[in-house]
This record gives C-alpha cells, sequence and structure tokens, in this order.
C-alpha cells in the first residue's frame, strides 16, 4: 500500500464514506431478502386460494356429473392458455389422464395440500426432460381416484429473481453513484480541508495575519472559517490592545511613579511635621491616581472581554441620563458651566446600567473639564432621542474641540492631546466609552458641535445604540 493510499485511510472523509456505503449495501441486502420473501409468500397465498377455488368445483362437478363430467372438465380448463396441473390417478398412483407426463412417486398416497414443492414432467418436451416445480393439492373421489390440482411455480421463481436482480442492479447503481459523488464533492471537501490545515499551520507557527479560506458558497465549510476567521481577528486586536496598553503604562505611568518617589524621598528628608505631612497627602493623592487608572484599564478589559455582558435587561436610558445630568450639574456650575438637557421620555436600551452609567459619566467628566472657552457662554447640552432606527445619547460642549484627524486617537488608551495635558486625567477615559458601546453592539460618534467652525467649534460626542425599542 503506498502512502497516498494510507494519507486517505487515515481520512475521516475517507472512513465516512467507506461506513456509508457499507451500510447502505447491507440495507440494501437486507431490502432485497425481504422483498423476495413478501413476494414469494404473497404468490404462494395467491396459488392456494385459486387452487382451493377450483378443487372445490371439481368435487363439485364430480358430485353431480361423475367422473365423464369430471373429465370433460378437466380437458377443458388443462387445453386453456397457462392452465394449472390437472392429473387423475388411479389408486397406485398411476396417472390415467391429465395434462403432464409424470410427477414425483407417493404424491398421491396422501390427500390434501402437498407439504413440499413437488418436481413433474410436461409432455412434449424436446431433448434432456426438464423437470418443473409445483404446488399443489390431491383429493381422493369416491371410486378411489386421485385427483390433482396444481400450480406451476416458475413464476414465482422468476419473479424472485427478477426483484432479485433489479434490486442488485439498482444497488450497483447506487454504489456507483456513491463512488461518484465523493470523488466529485468528497474530494472537493478534502482539499479545502488541506488548505484550512496549511492555514492553520502557519497561524500556529506565528503569522496572525493569515486567514482561513472561504470560497463563498455559504456552507459549514464557510460558515466555520468565518468564525474563526473573525475569532483571529479579534485576538489580533486584542493582541494590539495589549502591546499599546503595555507601551503605554511603560511611557506614561513612568511620570507618575517617579513623582511618587520624588515625594516619598521628600517626605523622608523632611524634619518638619507639616511638611511632612503635606508630602504624605500628596504620595496619597498620587496613589489614588494611579488606582484610578489601572481600575479604568480594569474596567476596559473586563468590557472588551464580554465578561459583563450575562448583565444586561432592559433599562430606562433616558432615566439615566436625567439622572446623571442632575448629579453633574453642580460640578459644571462650579466650573462655569451651564448643563442643559433635552431628553425625550420613555427611550429604553437592553444593556447593563452600570456600564452605560459609566460612559455618560466619563463624557459628561470630559465636557466639564475642556467645554469652557475663553469667551461666550459655556454650556453642556445632554440629549437623548430617537434618530431613524437608532437611539442617541449625546453630549454636546462649545470648547475647542477636536481636529478630525486626531479623533481615532484620542479613543485609545493613554493617548492625551498636547491641549489637554494641563488638565487631570489618565487618557482612558474614551477608549472606556467605545468599549463599552462596542459591548452593547453600538458605537461612539465624535463630530463638532458647531460645525461651520464659527467661533468655538465645540465637541458633540454621540453614543448610538442601534435598532433600539421607543
Amino acid at each position: 500500500m503506498n502512502a497516498r493510499a494510507k494519507l486517505l485511510l487515515k481520512s475521516a472523509a475517507v472512513r465516512l464514506s467507506a461506513l456509508y456505503i457499507a451500510l447502505f449495501a447491507l440495507c440494501a441486502a437486507l431490502l432485497v431478502i425481504y422483498v423476495t420473501a413478501l413476494s414469494e409468500q404473497i404468490l404462494y397465498v395467491q396459488t392456494r386460494d385459486t387452487l382451493k377455488e377450483e378443487v372445490e368445483e371439481i368435487e363439485t362437478a364430480f358430485q353431480r356429473g361423475g367422473v365423464n363430467r369430471l373429465l370433460s372438465m378437466m380437458e377443458r380448463r388443462a387445453s386453456q392458455p397457462g392452465a394449472n396441473l390437472y392429473v387423475i390417478a388411479g389408486p397406485n398412483g398411476e396417472i390415467l389422464a391429465g395434462n403432464v407426463a409424470s410427477v414425483e412417486p407417493g404424491l398421491f398416497d396422501h390427500e390434501g395440500w402437498t407439504d413440499h414443492p413437488f418436481r413433474y414432467e410436461r409432455y412434449n418436451e424436446s431433448g434432456d426432460v426438464q423437470r418443473h416445480i409445483a404446488a399443489g393439492h390431491v383429493f381422493f373421489l369416491d371410486n378411489k381416484l386421485r385427483v390433482l390440482v396444481g400450480r406451476d411455480l416458475g413464476e414465482p421463481s422468476k419473479l424472485r429473481l427478477l426483484v432479485r436482480q433489479a434490486l442488485m442492479v439498482a444497488l450497483a447503481i447506487m454504489g456507483l453513484g456513491a463512488v461518484i459523488i465523493w470523488f466529485a464533492i468528497g474530494r472537493s471537501a478534502l482539499k479545502r480541508i488541506d488548505r484550512v490545515s496549511a492555514a492553520s499551520q502557519k497561524i500556529m507557527a506565528g503569522d496572525l495575519a493569515q486567514r482561513l479560506p472561504v470560497s463563498g458558497s455559504g456552507d459549514e465549510f464557510d460558515r466555520l472559517s468565518s468564525s474563526l476567521n473573525e475569532m483571529l481577528g479579534r485576538i489580533v486586536k486584542l493582541n494590539e490592545g495589549l502591546r499599546q496598553v503595555s507601551d503605554s503604562i511603560a511611557h506614561d505611568l513612568k511620570t507618575p511613579l517617579t513623582r511618587l518617589r520624588n515625594k516619598a524621598a521628600e517626605a523622608l528628608a523632611e524634619d518638619d511635621e507639616t511638611a511632612r505631612r503635606a508630602a504624605l497627602e500628596g504620595i496619597i493623592a498620587e496613589s489614588d491616581q494611579l488606582i484610578r487608572t489601572f481600575n479604568a484599564l480594569l474596567m476596559i478589559s473586563r468590557v472588551e472581554a464580554g465578561s459583563i455582558a450575562a448583565e444586561f435587561s432592559d433599562i430606562d436610558l433616558s432615566a439615566i441620563a436625567a439622572d446623571s445630568a442632575e448629579l453633574y450639574e453642580p460640578v459644571a456650575e462650579e466650573a462655569g458651566l451651564v448643563l442643559k438637557t433635552e431628553i425625550a421620555p420613555g427611550l429604553s436600551v437592553r444593556g447593563n446600567r452600570e456600564l452605560i452609567g459609566q460612559a455618560l459619566f466619563n463624557l459628561l467628566d470630559n465636557a466639564i473639564k475642556y467645554g469652557a472657552t475663553a469667551e461666550g457662554e459655556h454650556k453642556i447640552t445632554v440629549t437623548v432621542a430617537k434618530v431613524g432606527g437608532a437611539l442617541q445619547v449625546t453630549v454636546a460642549d462649545n470648547g475647542p474641540g477636536i481636529d478630525s484627524d486626531k479623533r481615532c486617537d484620542v479613543v485609545k488608551r493613554f493617548v492625551r492631546l498636547d491641549a489637554s495635558r494641563s488638565k487631570p486625567g489618565t487618557g482612558l477615559g474614551l477608549s472606556l466609552v467605545e468599549a463599552i458601546m462596542a459591548l452593547h453592539g453600538g458605537r461612539l460618534e465624535l463630530s463638532d458641535t458647531t460645525p461651520d467652525g464659527g467661533g468655538a467649534r465645540g465637541l458633540t460626542a454621540s453614543m448610538v445604540f442601534p435598532g433600539q425599542k421607543g
């Protein structure tokens, strides 16, 4: 056996195909046996019923007209095409009249149905004598004559052979069809599996840019490949996010950790209790900021992993927005801002109340920190409305805004624009909002509050929930 044959035998598709063919052959063989036996049984029952009627008619004719009428009836019936076997024999079994030349010895010894098919010979058969098989009924007359009424069993035998041949031919055709189908479809499936295996080997070797092949037929292989490709894409995204976080932690947390160390060193160097206490309070403040940073990172990781998706429920988004605006209104007033609301009542979504509230808090916090302008009215507007088939929650300010070419960067972790570095923060707020919206099947959109660019253009952050209930 060559290597290719061994490889084929190891294939699950080949083994399954062989198993299906074997099971099909077994079922077909059982079907042949069953149909043949059933056909023979039906014909045998029909033969017995027919012979029983003829026996009754012959007995009635003998009782009414004697031997002469009996001979006349049997002669007439024997001369018809496809006639049954009619034999009159003497007490010793010698054939006196009938349409057969001879029968098995001892056939006329017992009255009633023959226990088993018997052999007989016909008249005028040329060449070698051919014995035929029949079944029949023997009855005795009052004058000790024996009468046999029988039926040739050649037709049931021919039918059995015909049915068997037909089923065997059907089995051969279907077996050939199975082989053809395997070559036409099975081998194609094997080739696709080989391509998937080759791509998988490259992926395991570290090439995460590799993708499993998709033929476009939409079958099970395509659906499996598409699902795995989506999983690979998510893995790549998570790896990229992990790399960015690692780089950002190494870069952006170096400064607060250095400040923390310097403050600790100052506290140790101070002799004055008041100055030492102030240094320790500064260390606590720096530590709190670091804790908030790591809590934000942990929250983003949990959201992106979907570990809290099971806590979804139907929530009143209008009420959440109203409560958030009410909570932040004193903070906005203290910063010299006017917080306005335009909230449509009764709008609901299915999601996590705490996460959506946290996302809205982040947007309001950013709007308060960066929304003040040098001149003009300082205001923030919170809007909840249904736009088309989507539900939108927007927080708009009239601050300096964000350039369109930098909006993709500000949602990355630890990214802070130069203008915002003087403000307190970690650069994780918008990253968390985007992760929360992705978990809810929505998106975060950033746009100018004043599109024409007149004065302070401001920033409008929109949380868009698709296909929501009204």
